[in-house]
């Protein structure tokens, strides 16, 4: 069985609205990424280096903590991880999520959605958190989504 799982996190809710669409689009289970301590507007100011964001992004080793696990993650053989992209990068509350659990023989697809930059080195930064798992080039989810192209793009995994 190819039991898919979306789970993502969203600081404006831009993530989230693109995590429900391809949920819905492909079958696939929903789980919303929720930081123990939420995110306020201020924490988020990436033009200030004493937010929380700010020092969390400049902190390699940072792993926010998260309010609650996924209680059946073995479940899921594909997990599609979203999130908006924080200094050319995954916050790093995605490796919090994926350090929690045993990914061994899961694939993970990352996609993000950003307000310019690209995927940077996004990739490169989550595959020691994603041990044993197969970490598949991820995919800019912005703007408008065509739910038959991104049908397409889903399935193949």
């Amino acid at each position: 069985m190819n039991k898919k799982l979306v789970a993502y996190f969203s600081a404006s809710g831009v993530t989230a609205k693109v995590a429900k669409t391809l949920a819905t689009t492909i079958g696939a289970d929903l789980y919303e990424i929720k930081p123990e301590q939420p995110y306020s507007r201020a924490d988020l100011n990436w033009t200030d280096k004493k937010s929380r964001s700010s020092i969390e992004m400049n902190n390699p080793a940072s792993r926010p903590a998260i309010a609650e696990k996924v209680s059946n993650m073995e479940d899921y053989n594909v997990i599609f991880v979203g999130f908006p992209i924080w200094w050319y990068v995954a916050p790093t509350i995605i490796n919090t999520f994926l350090e929690s659990y045993d990914l061994s023989g899961k694939t993970i697809i990352p996609f993000a959605t950003s307000g310019g930059s690209g995927m940077g080195k996004t990739n490169e930064k989550l595959l020691p958190s994603c041990q044993g798992a197969a970490l598949l080039q991820g995919k800019l989810l912005n703007g408008k989504i065509n739910t038959e192209a991104l049908k397409e793009w889903a399935n193949k995994f």
